[in-house]
């Protein structure tokens, strides 16, 4: 790509051999290249950028999952994007142009949206889609953010955006097709959904 780049894998312990598959890149490629990062327990997505940030020596940063529901092919056009706006957060989105979700059930997919439309309606953030976490940071707009932030959780993606147009970061956004995980199960389920609303509430009153 000719773009100078380190892979940062912040694993957590768990049991689908990330962490092996991991250590073996890491001798393919380099340790220079391929950083693993692990910690002995789960500790929550907040804890893991921060974890991750200490350890960037870049100026920017993307965040995305390792189970290739995101696609690494789409970082080019993030990076291009960013120099094109200049901007502080590049958003993958799923709700514009030729972006999309596959492999979700109807409910699923309508979670997703439900969440979306309601936050677009009381919070009036400026991007299209808030629960993502496929983004390009500017580094220290990111430990800015983390700095903020309190959500925990589904609602976490959100919040990052909400606070970075309170703090005036500029927001440029590409189109993404999200893919599904092939192994595993999501971690979305009633629980997640009330803490969603009840973190979506208090944003409303705090912003």
């Amino acid at each position: 790509s000719g773009n100078n780049f380190e892979i940062i894998i912040i694993d957590d312990g768990s049991p689908d051999g990330t962490q092996e598959i991991a250590e073996q890149l890491e001798k393919i490629y380099g340790a220079d290249k391929i950083l693993l990062r692990p910690r002995a327990r789960k500790l929550g997505l907040g804890t893991a950028y921060i974890h991750g940030m200490k350890h960037a020596t870049g100026n920017f940063i993307v965040i995305m999952d390792a189970d290739l529901s995101h696609h690494p092919k789409f970082i080019p056009e993030f990076i291009r994007k960013q120099k094109e706006g200049n901007f502080d957060i590049v958003s993958g989105t799923r709700y514009t142009g030729n972006g999309g979700v596959y492999g979700w059930d109807l409910k699923r997919k309508l979670i997703s949206r439900g969440a979306n439309f309601i936050t677009q309606v009381l919070l009036r953030p400026g991007a299209s889609d808030l629960t993502g976490s496929f983004r390009l940071y500017r580094k220290e707009v990111l430990q800015k953010l983390m700095e903020k932030c309190v959500s925990k959780g589904y609602v976490f993606q959100m919040e990052m955006i909400v606070r970075a147009r309170q703090l005036g970061y500029t927001i440029g956004e590409v189109p993404i097709s999200f893919v599904d995980r092939v192994y595993g199960e999501s971690k979305l389920g009633g629980n997640e959904i009330v803490s969603f609303l009840k973190g979506l509430l208090t944003l409303f009153a705090t912003t």
